[in-house]
């Protein structure tokens, strides 16, 4: 009985403790449990970027499309047109709150928080265009004047009535102005003309009509860019223009080899015709400056020093003075701080201390 006894209270000992023992897929599950990471969170959305204003554009179109005044548009939204364009190159204004309105009626949004406006309260809108000048219409009539009358009026100008009139057209016309009509009295040299520009829908309903008269002209040279005072001319900076003879004023230049090279003597502005006395040559002799006076001949050479009496360029004929014996000479300049004296002056210099 005792062993029988003490047998069972073994076996259910055992029992026990294999009971106590987790089982290995039990071990298994729980590891996994442990080290398995936890579930991954869904990314956060990207945010939706709203379209933007342009404050400013520029356009060669009749039409501003919401495309041209709102960036990041879907491409039918975009091609939507909304405003008509100002004139040929003329600069206009649409009131934020106007775009806003027109947006929603064409059902782009659905109220203004849709859009970034930046703060801006009106964006500014410039229609492109090629602007005709004086000298495209004179070109045009002079052209014509050959073509129609048999007249050479290469020596002429176009004096238009009351100025050349202001006139735009499409950006993308390249070409010339040609003439339509013109009218020419050869006594009075007075012409009427009716121009346009091939292609051009805004001149083929509106052609340009002037008149004026061919007066004579002169050559004259005229600065590119404003030059200030004592800069040096370069051949650049220069340009050779035929201007009406009239009402010009006197001691013009006509030849730019006249200017270049020489120091302005005050300011120049550009388009301005030159005189006489805005340039100068460049001084590289200056009034009191120390020289040194020469004087060469075959075997004989003197030379010694001196004070300008005044400023020279080279080639200029100017006085100097022997500082100790104040005898006074005249020479030319030959370089820098440099005069020569003439043949006549030999004595002078050589009897001077």
């Amino acid at each position: 009985m005792i062993r029988l006894s003490t047998l069972l209270a073994t076996v259910v000992l055992a029992g026990t403790a294999f009971a106590a023992q987790p089982h290995p897929a039990a071990r298994a599950g729980a590891v996994a449990a442990i080290v398995a990471p936890s579930p991954q969170q869904p990314p956060a959305p990207t945010p939706v970027r709203k379209p933007f204003l342009r404050p400013e554009l520029t356009l060669t179109s009749e039409l501003v499309s919401f495309g041209d005044l709102l960036s990041g548009l879907p491409s039918e939204a975009a091609a939507t047109p909304g405003f008509r364009a100002p004139a040929l190159g003329e600069t206009g204004t649409i009131q934020v709150s106007r775009i806003m309105e027109a947006a929603r009626a064409a059902g782009i949004i659905r109220d203004a928080g849709d859009i970034e406006s930046h703060g801006f309260a009106q964006v500014i809108v410039t229609r492109a265009a090629r602007r005709l000048m004086a000298s495209d219409l004179e070109a045009a009539v002079k052209t014509g004047l050959q073509e129609r009358f048999g007249v050479d009026a290469r020596a002429l100008a176009l004096a238009i009535d009351g100025g050349a009139p202001a006139i735009a057209i499409e950006p993308e016309l390249t070409g010339d102005v040609t003439v339509l009509d013109l009218g020419y009295d050869a006594r009075s040299r007075r012409v009427q003309a009716r121009l346009i520009v091939p292609g051009s829908a805004a001149l083929r309903l509106k052609p340009i009509r002037i008149t004026g008269q061919m007066v004579d002209t002169i050559e004259v040279v005229v600065p590119r860019r404003s030059i200030a005072r004592g800069e040096t001319l370069s051949v650049t900076d220069v340009v050779v223009e035929r201007r009406p003879r009239d009402g010009q004023a006197s001691e013009l230049i006509g030849d730019a080899k006249a200017a270049i090279d020489k120091v302005a003597r005050r300011a120049l502005n550009v388009g301005m015709p030159l005189r006489v006395g805005d340039v100068q040559r460049e001084e590289i002799v200056g009034k009191g400056d120390l020289v040194t006076i020469v004087y060469a001949a075959p075997g004989l050479l003197i030379s010694m020093r001196g004070k300008a009496g005044e400023a020279g360029a080279m080639g200029d004929v100017i006085t100097v003075t022997n500082p100790q014996s104040k005898r006074v000479l005249q020479g030319t300049v030959s370089g820098p701080g440099r005069v020569s004296v003439q043949s006549s002056a030999i004595g002078r210099v050589a009897s001077a201390p």
